[in-house]
């Protein structure tokens, strides 16, 4: 009793969502779980029929978005493969959960700002990237009549 937890499926019949927290308060002999949810409210389920709870002691930055904890502490490793996880986007996201503290741990203090300074932002699909050589002139329509007719403006790319 009082583990912590975490839904990692949304279950709508409970009004339960994805990522959600709580505590057990007890298993019952049929091996029910009654669980109080971190807004206060009080669920029981069936782990057999709804299987998607993990333990809720440590979150991935990913998985707390829009979440908030007292206390959070960040664990940055600076030799980690997947580099693009380390960025100044998941460094603003983990800080930010903490309401009272955040508290950052590496393997490298001097590679540190390195690591969390890399941005990742990514273009938006809708806005083309305009090389040096190419020109943005109206783009003409033949319609079925034999007429042309604009339509804006475009890349004046040919594919």
């Amino acid at each position: 009793m009082g583990d912590r937890f975490h839904v990692t499926a949304p279950a709508n019949e409970l009004k339960v969502a994805n990522r959600e927290l709580g505590t057990i308060e007890s298993i019952e002999e049929d091996g029910r779980l009654r669980m109080k949810m971190d807004s206060g409210r009080a669920i029981e389920l069936d782990p057999r029929k709804l299987p998607h709870l993990d333990h809720g002691y440590a979150m991935t930055s990913h998985s707390s978005q829009g979440q908030t904890a007292d206390r959070v502490l960040i664990h940055v490793d600076t030799e980690l493969g997947a580099r693009d996880l380390l960025n100044s986007g998941m460094a603003y996201v983990s800080v930010s959960r903490g309401a009272h503290d955040a508290q950052l741990f590496t393997n490298d203090r001097e590679k540190l700002p390195g690591a969390l300074g890399h941005d990742v932002s990514q273009q938006s699909a809708h806005v083309p990237e305009i090389k040096p050589n190419q020109t943005i002139a109206p783009q003409q329509e033949v319609s079925q009549q034999g007429q042309h007719q604009d339509h804006g403006i475009g890349l004046g790319i040919d594919f």
